[in-house]
C-alpha cells in the first residue's frame, strides 16, 4: 500500500551534485515514489551562496542555517554533499540526533571518522550510506558489504581518480609529458585550478581507506594508507613500460596478507600489463578489480565523477535509505569485528622497475647484482646500454618486500659506477 505522506529530505550543498540531485528528485519524482512506497519531498536546502539563481529549486528552500534546517525534527533523510571535515561532520552527526539518517558523497570524512559516524547512526538507530563516496556512478560499496558478504575478499585494486587516470592516459597514448597533459585536464575540466588532491593521491588514498574497511571488515584510516603522487612520472617511464608490454596507472590497492593475519592499503603509481583489465580504462573513466576466494575475479567500470554519475549513486541511496524508513529497519552498518592490524609499506611485497644512470665500464652489472643479492632481492630481467662512458641500466625485479628494495636503492646510491637512480616504480597486476 502506498503512502501519501511524503519523506522529507534535506540537501547540504547545492553545487554541481546538489543541483542534480535535487534536478533528479523532481523530474523522476513519479518513478522515485513508485520505487520507494512513498513520495520524496525536498524540504530544504543548505548552501552558502543564497543570492545565487538555481533552476528548478523554490526560493523559499534555501537556507544558508544548515545547522536549523537538519535539527528541524520533520527531516527523515539527509542528504550531504558540501564536503570537507568541518562543518560536514558536526551537520552529520547533529542529524542523527533529530532523528534523520544521512547519505553522504564525502569520502575525506569517512576514510578519517567513519567509525564515530557509523557509530554515532547505530546509537540513534539510523542508516549512514555512502555509495557515492568512491567511485561516483558505480556501484561498488553496496557489491563489497552486500553482495559478497559471505565471502573472503582478498584484494581490492583500481582506478578510483578519473583526473589522474585522463592526465596517465593522455601521457600514454600521445607521448606528451606530465604538464602538459595536466594542461589539457584542466582546459576541458578535468583537473581542479590546483590539482594537489588528485595528481598527489590524496583523493584515492581516502577511497582506498574506506575500501580496505568494507573489504576487510577492519577499521583503516586515512593516516593508515601509503600515498605516492604521479607528478615524477615521465615520458621515459612510458617507453620503459610500453618496453615491458605495460602501461603506467594511479593505482589504489588493498591487500589482505597471505597468512590473512593482516592488511594493507595503498596508492601510488603503478606499471600494469597491457593483458590486464585495468590496463584498458582510458580517460577519466573509473574500474575497481575485486579478488576473492568464491566470486573469483571481478570488474567494476564506469564514469567515476562527474554531476549525473555522482549524483545516481546519492539517489541509489536515497531510495535504499527511504524504504528503510518505512519499513523500520536500517541497512548494514559498519562491519568491523575481523580488527587486523594494518601492515606499514616496508612490509609490502610485489615486482618493481628500477632504473639506473651507471657509468659505461666493465664490471658495473656484477657491482648492482651483488648489492641487489646482498638485501635478497632476485633479479627477474636486466637490460643495459650506453655510450661515451655513460649509460642507463634498467633491472626488473622478482616479488620483493618494500623494505627490502629500499636498502638495496640506499646501498646502490653508495656506489662510484652509480651516477644516479633515474625511476623507480612498481610492478602489478601481474
Amino acid at each position: 500500500m502506498m503512502r501519501t505522506r511524503p519523506l522529507k529530505v534535506a540537501l547540504l550543498g547545492c553545487g554541481v551534485v546538489g543541483s542534480e540531485v535535487a534536478r533528479i528528485m523532481t523530474t523522476h519524482a513519479d518513478d522515485l515514489t513508485a520505487r520507494i512506497g512513498a513520495p520524496v519531498e525536498l524540504a530544504g536546502v543548505a548552501v552558502r551562496r543564497p543570492d545565487r539563481v538555481r533552476e528548478g529549486i523554490a526560493p523559499e528552500l534555501v537556507t544558508t542555517d544548515a545547522t536549523a534546517l537538519v535539527k528541524r525534527g520533520d527531516i527523515d533523510v539527509v542528504v550531504e554533499v558540501i564536503g570537507g571535515i568541518e562543518p560536514a561532520r558536526g551537520l552529520i552527526t547533529t542529524a542523527f540526533e533529530h532523528g534523520a539518517s544521512v547519505v553522504s558523497a564525502n569520502k575525506a570524512l569517512l576514510a578519517q571518522d567513519g567509525a564515530a559516524l557509523h557509530a554515532a547512526a547505530e546509537e540513534h538507530g539510523r542508516d549512514l550510506y555512502y555509495e557515492a563516496a568512491v567511485a561516483g556512478a558505480i556501484p561498488l560499496i553496496r557489491p563489497l558489504r552486500e553482495s559478497l558478504a559471505g565471502d573472503k575478499i582478498n584484494r581490492v585494486m583500481g582506478i578510483v581518480n578519473g583526473t589522474t587516470n585522463f592526465i596517465l592516459d593522455k601521457m600514454d597514448s600521445t607521448g606528451a609529458g606530465y604538464q602538459e597533459a595536466l594542461d589539457e585536464a584542466t582546459a576541458l575540466g578535468y583537473a581542479e585550478a590546483d590539482p594537489t588532491a588528485d595528481v598527489e593521491g590524496f583523493d584515492a588514498a581516502a577511497k582506498a581507506a574506506i575500501l580496505a574497511a568494507i573489504a576487510f571488515h577492519t577499521r583503516v584510516r586515512l593516516d593508515d594508507v601509503y600515498r605516492e603522487g604521479m607528478t615524477e612520472v615521465t615520458a621515459a617511464d612510458f617507453a620503459s613500460a610500453k618496453e615491458m608490454g605495460c602501461t603506467i596507472k594511479l593505482l589504489a590497492i588493498c591487500e589482505r596478507a597471505e597468512d590473512g593475519a593482516s592488511v594493507t592499503a595503498r596508492v601510488h603509481p603503478a606499471m600494469i600489463p597491457l593483458s590486464h583489465p585495468l590496463a584498458s580504462v582510458r580517460g577519466a573513466y573509473n574500474a575497481v578489480f575485486v579478488e576473492s576466494d568464491a566470486a573469483g575475479q571481478l570488474m567494476f567500470y564506469g564514469p567515476g565523477a562527474g554531476g549525473s554519475p555522482t549524483a545516481s549513486a546519492v539517489l541509489g541511496d536515497l531510495v535504499a535509505v527511504c524504504r528503510n524508513r518505512l519499513s523500520g529497519t536500517t541497512g548494514p552498518g559498519e562491519s568491523a569485528y575481523a580488527a587486523l592490524p594494518v601492515s606499514p609499506m616496508g612490509d609490502v611485497v610485489t615486482r618493481y622497475h628500477i632504473s639506473l644512470d651507471v657509468a659505461d665500464k666493465p664490471g658495473v652489472l656484477a657491482q648492482v647484482a651483488t648489492v641487489f643479492a646482498e638485501h635478497g632481492v632476485s633479479i627477474d630481467t636486466v637490460r643495459q646500454s650506453g655510450k661515451d662512458g655513460e649509460a642507463s641500466l634498467v633491472v626488473v625485479t622478482h616479488r620483493a618486500s618494500d623494505a627490502a628494495l629500499t636498502g638495496t636503492v640506499e646501498a646502490l646510491r653508495k656506489l662510484d659506477t652509480v651516477r644516479g637512480v633515474a625511476s623507480i616504480m612498481r610492478v602489478e597486476g601481474e
